[in-house]
């Protein structure tokens, strides 16, 4: 199975912006599993610019470009350097990609992306890919990891995207703000009054929110792959999913 796992800032980071040791640890051990199962795995990871933030000790997250592009370049590094360590404890080699969206725009890279990313999955190697975000400007910026790991996914044909976020699915009404507010399992068809669910915000360290993963999903469900958003404090829920047990939200790709 060829599984795109995408992780968000809130899923990474303590609300200071620095890592979340522990669930980070668990995360690659997860994964590291699961690639020991024969399964192909590829991480889309934010978390540069909060990391970012947090190691230069900023109080908020940065809010004008060269202040985000800045604390993306430190992050990256802290990133790149967690994932290397933890991931090398099970004998994984991990790669770096970092994307545009003139990456996939441009068909001479677009084809290079593909290609490079077919020879990395052949020699076992576990891809890690985050928008670059100190070169990124609005006119080439994917703008958000969920619209990127979307497009991952459907260019490496996947056969699954999960989306570990902050929230445990796709709801009914916002959670944090109705009681009443009931988890959809399964989607079939993302329609007007699925995309009316999608809210606003994400998190005040991340980029992300509910419209977003709606906007991966029509992405993934267009092109022939199934995509799960679920809550990503426990990282053992990927074992649940491999497995095909109901978790979180699961959009159902169509025909």
């Amino acid at each position: 199975m060829r599984i795109v796992v995408k992780v968000g800032t809130s899923t990474l980071a303590h609300p200071s912006g620095l890592i979340n040791i522990r669930r980070v640890e668990e995360l690659c051990k997860v994964m590291s599993d699961l690639k020991n199962a024969d399964n192909d795995i590829i991480l889309v990871t934010s978390g540069a610019i909060g990391m970012g933030a947090g190691k230069l000790q900023l109080s908020e997250r940065p809010r004008d470009v060269a202040a985000k592009q800045a604390a993306a370049a430190v992050g990256q590094c802290e990133l790149m350097y967690t994932y290397d360590k933890l991931f090398s404890e099970y004998n994984h080699t991990v790669a770096q990609l970092l994307m545009t969206g003139s990456d996939f725009e441009n068909e001479e890279r677009h084809i290079n992306f593909k290609n490079t990313m077919d020879k990395l999955l052949e020699f076992k190697a576990l891809p890690i890919i985050n928008e670059n975000d100190t070169v990124a400007t609005d006119e080439i910026k994917v703008g958000d990891n969920d619209t990127l790991s979307a497009m991952v996914a459907v260019n490496i044909n996947a056969d699954l995207l999960v989306l570990l976020s902050d929230i445990d699915g796709l709801f009914t009404a916002d959670p944090h703000t109705d009681s009443d507010a009931k988890l959809i399992s399964v989607v079939s068809e993302i329609n007007d009054d699925i995309l009316s669910l999608g809210g606003k915000e994400g998190s005040s360290l991340g980029t992300g929110g509910m419209k977003t993963k709606l906007h991966a999903a029509q992405i993934c469900t267009e092109n022939n792959c199934d995509m799960i958003i679920a809550n990503g404090k426990d990282p053992l829920v990927l074992y649940d999913i491999v497995e095909g047990k109901a978790v979180g939200t699961r959009f159902i790709k169509r025909g």
